[in-house]
């Protein structure tokens, strides 16, 4: 039976990370367009925790590639070229990282589900 609960702790902090990983990416594509905002990204880490391999969402690290400069003599923002800072979010990579994100889930769940079901058929199979 620790094989199989091996595996579900394995999957659940996978689905943890991959939902901490889909939670960043959704805030960066919503904060696109707003002046000053930096990208958000979440590396992973491998940890043992009573002898258990998982993983772990990292601490959030802001990406330091330059602001974009937009210029906008009407924005009240803007400073005396007319210029002010906006994001440096790239919609095409948060796109993209949110399908992945959300890929890695759906693999996860899956794995979980059928751990659970082969845990399930083989307590069946020891009751007879």
């Amino acid at each position: 039976m620790s094989d199989f609960s091996h595996s579900l702790t394995a999957s659940a902090s996978a689905l943890r990370a991959q939902a901490a990983r889909l939670r960043h990416v959704s805030e960066n594509i919503s904060n696109a367009d707003t002046p000053g905002y930096r990208r958000k990204t979440v590396p992973f880490e491998m940890v043992q925790k009573d002898g258990k391999d998982m993983v772990q969402a990292g601490r959030v690290q802001l990406d330091r590639r330059d602001l974009s400069r937009i210029y906008d003599p009407s924005h009240p923002m803007a400073d005396d070229t007319g210029n002010y800072r906006g994001s440096n979010v790239d919609l095409m990579i948060e796109i993209a990282d949110a399908r992945e994100a959300q890929r890695s889930y759906e693999a996860n769940l899956k794995m979980f589900d059928q751990t659970r079901q082969m845990s399930s058929s083989l307590m069946e199979l020891l009751r007879r």
